[in-house]
């Protein structure tokens, strides 16, 4: 029975998904190509994500993008001590993301962003031997930015957004119980809204160089109500209460980024982005059930992570009025400790690899690719509270389409 109380203890732990960590850079194929790069450049109405301050300086009358991404991951462990390997089985993702600009006036621009920059989806065979942590979850942040844009200056921009933020949670793990021929199990599922807010400036030094700074709040994800939803043998009914509720906070930690970008000649353009992940919000996690029972306590989880960095280099290069091609790179480090590394969140140092494209056709509409290959570096560490060490191995690939239209 101890076993059973040490585990449920740690069900919130499950609601943490990273990307790294549960952060996910796919917010404009045009971006994605350039290694997710933008505050310092100018790429049309996905400004609304990566510095309102741009579209202050905007050209077009109206400016509109959306694009889909496929998200096809793979995690391999590799136990301590052991032979005993396990990869998952987890569904594709499938980010997405909405703009729209429009200009007032001479100096104001207002426009919309729907995104999903935090989520995760992964699966590990319900029987593997770390099921008693994780077996499968499912996290979805859904962002709306209502944005307004304010040319200062025919050089300095200026905006700020609203971040209106859904999010949800479906998790599965085991329990060390036996329940007819199965194991017991237990599911949380929940959503909840929350607030933030984006903010940024732009400042175009030169007709060849311009600078960008955004900063996108911390948002704090605070479930109420959550279902949890036991399955244990009838004689641990009155321990496992059903109907059970659960109140849960996850930060979306803020960030903020520097950008600039250079314009080498009419043809060639280069980007770099540094951008500085307050990972510090997330320090630990505060599971409080509704109905307690001695086997069944609230719990106080030290999570402890760091602040990160983010290095992104882009390049885009046109080749004819028709045609665009872009590439880039970026070195994302993890926010997880070695004795913090749980298998829901099999955080690493990781690096991207990305190209794609813009097809022209006609002087409005343009169709936009982008493939983006994450590789995780291996990282042997694990899961202090449950003695759960080993190797971890992932990579991911990001293939995707959109189209922009403005006028």
């Amino acid at each position: 029975m101890q076993k059973i109380i040490i585990v449920v203890a740690f069900l919130a732990l499950c609601l943490n998904s990273k990307a790294e960590g549960y952060q996910v850079n796919a917010q404009s194929h045009k971006n994605i190509a350039m290694g997710h790069t933008g505050t310092g450049l100018s790429l049309g109405a996905s400004s609304v994500h990566f510095n309102p301050g741009a579209l202050g300086l905007m050209e077009k009358k109206y400016d509109f993008s959306l694009g889909g991404i496929l998200v096809l991951s793979d995690v391999a462990f590799s136990k301590q001590n052991s032979t005993y390997q396990a990869n998952t089985e987890s569904p594709t993702g499938t980010p997405f993301y909405f703009y729209g600009a429009a200009k007032l006036n001479d100096k104001f621009v207002a426009s919309l962003g729907v995104t999903t920059p935090y989520g995760n989806s992964l699966a590990w065979n319900k029987e593997w031997d770390g099921r008693y942590l994780i077996q499968d979850i499912s996290l979805k942040a859904i962002v709306a930015q209502p944005t307004l844009s304010y040319k200062i200056s025919d050089k300095l921009g200026f905006g700020i957004g609203a971040m209106i933020v859904y999010g949800a949670v479906d998790l599965n793990r085991a329990l060390p119980v036996q329940n007819g021929n199965e194991e017991g199990s237990v599911n949380l599922s929940g959503s909840t809204v929350s607030l933030g807010f984006n903010t940024g400036l732009y400042y175009k030094v030169s007709d060849a160089f311009s600078l960008g700074l955004n900063y996108r709040s911390k948002v704090a994800m605070k479930m109420e109500d959550g279902d949890a939803d036991f399955n244990v043998p009838a004689s641990l009914s009155a321990s496992f209460p059903a109907g059970n509720k659960f109140d849960a906070e996850l930060p979306l930690p803020a960030n903020l980024t520097l950008g600039a970008g250079f314009k080498v000649n009419d043809k060639l353009t280069l980007a770099c982005d540094l951008q500085y992940v307050f990972w510090n919000a997330y320090d630990e996690l505060v599971f409080d059930f509704e109905m307690n029972t001695p086997q069944l306590a609230d719990s106080r989880n030290p999570r402890e992570y760091e602040n990160t960095l983010i290095y992104r280099l882009g390049a885009q290069y046109t080749f004819t009025d028709k045609l665009t091609v872009r590439a880039g790179v970026y070195y994302d480090e993890t926010p997880i400790s070695d004795n913090y590394l749980n298998p829901e969140t099999p955080g690493m140092n990781k690096v991207g690899l990305s190209i794609g494209g813009s097809f022209n056709i006609n002087d409005k509409l343009s169709v936009d690719a982008s493939l983006l290959y994450i590789y995780g570096i291996e990282r042997e560490a694990g899961y202090e509270p449950a003695n759960f060490y080993g190797t971890y191995n992932s990579q991911a690939f990001l293939p995707g389409i959109g189209f922009s239209y403005s006028f």
